[in-house]
């Protein structure tokens, strides 16, 4: 249960002239909400990250419904890439257990999995692209062509977003010792919700491509 110092009206009626509150704000990283700084920009990305594929997907449905609009073939390629998806968010769970339990060298060890994984990944999509580019399936031969390369291309530019906070976790982990454990576990929560994250996105898309 929320008590009064941690509630929003609490929070919206501080007073951040007064000295006393200052100290309590400066406390703390996100100054006068308790925020991190690093989950804020996590969540505002991904918000403009979920309106603009919102959007896209809206135009998606509306594209459709006209006569020149011809679906395209799912390669089985696409359901392996799925599911090295599931895995990678499942490992990701498991680095977050042993994070909490302090157990670091098997985080280590996950974290290179599935950075592996995201370059298989990656790769297999690149491989359905040269699929059906073989087939004839070229990005102006329809709309729905169009809009196949668009989403994939988008996914795929966020998960190399992702390598890059990767990168940024995988040294956190590697140089842990007692005075940055705290930071290297939250990197790790931060990098776990936005590998979910790109898993929601994928399925999503997938399966709106997969049933239209």
């Amino acid at each position: 249960m929320e008590t009064k110092k941690d509630s929003i009206i609490d929070q919206l009626t501080q007073k951040p002239w007064d000295p006393a509150q200052v100290k309590i704000d400066n406390s703390h990283e996100g100054k006068t909400f308790n925020l991190h700084v690093g989950k804020l920009g996590l969540r505002y990305l991904m918000i403009v990250s979920t309106i603009m594929f919102c959007l896209f997907i809206v135009t998606y449905g509306d594209r459709m419904i006209y006569d020149d609009w011809v679906k395209m073939p799912e390669p089985f390629l696409l359901w392996i890439n799925t599911f090295i998806l599931f895995v990678s968010s499942i490992i990701f769970i498991r680095i977050q257990i042993a994070s909490k339990k302090n157990q670091f060298k098997k985080a280590k060890r996950d974290l290179i999995l599935v950075g592996f994984l995201a370059l298989i990944f990656l790769i297999g999509q690149f491989l359905v692209w040269q699929n059906m580019v073989d087939k004839g399936y070229y990005v102006y031969g329809s709309p729905a062509n169009a809009y196949f390369y668009l989403f994939t291309a988008l996914h795929g530019l966020h998960l190399l977003g992702g390598l890059v906070y990767w990168v940024m976790t995988i040294r956190k982990v590697w140089n842990i010792n007692n005075i940055n454990i705290r930071k290297a576990k939250h990197t790790i929560e931060l990098c776990s919700i936005y590998w979910h994250f790109l898993l929601a996105v994928w399925i999503v898309l997938f399966g709106l491509m997969l049933f239209t």
